[in-house]
C-alpha cells in the first residue's frame, strides 16, 4: 500500500511539474514570426570604394552617389 501511495504521488509531482515546464517556454519573438526585409541596392563610392546601400547614399551634383558629405565635396561635387 506505501508503495502505491509513493507512486501516485510522484506521478502527480511529475505531472505538476511538467506542466509548469511546458507554460514557462516563451513563444518566439514576433520579430521571428514577421516576414524578412527585402534585399537593398547597394552602391559604390568613387572616392574609397565603399559599398553602401542606395538609401544612405549622399547624391552628388552629378548624379554620383557617395558615401557621405565629405566625399562628394572631394569628389568634385
Amino acid at each position: 500500500m506505501k508503495f502505491l501511495l509513493l507512486a501516485v504521488v510522484l506521478w502527480i509531482a511529475w505531472s505538476v511539474w511538467r506542466s509548469n515546464r511546458v507554460r514557462r517556454e516563451p513563444d518566439p519573438p514576433s520579430s521571428a514570426k514577421s516576414t524578412p526585409a527585402l534585399p537593398q541596392d547597394m552602391v559604390r563610392c568613387p572616392v574609397c570604394s565603399l559599398h553602401l546601400p542606395r538609401p544612405d547614399a549622399v547624391a552628388g551634383t552629378s548624379g554620383k552617389l557617395y558615401c557621405c558629405a565629405e566625399h562628394r565635396r572631394s569628389g568634385g561635387d
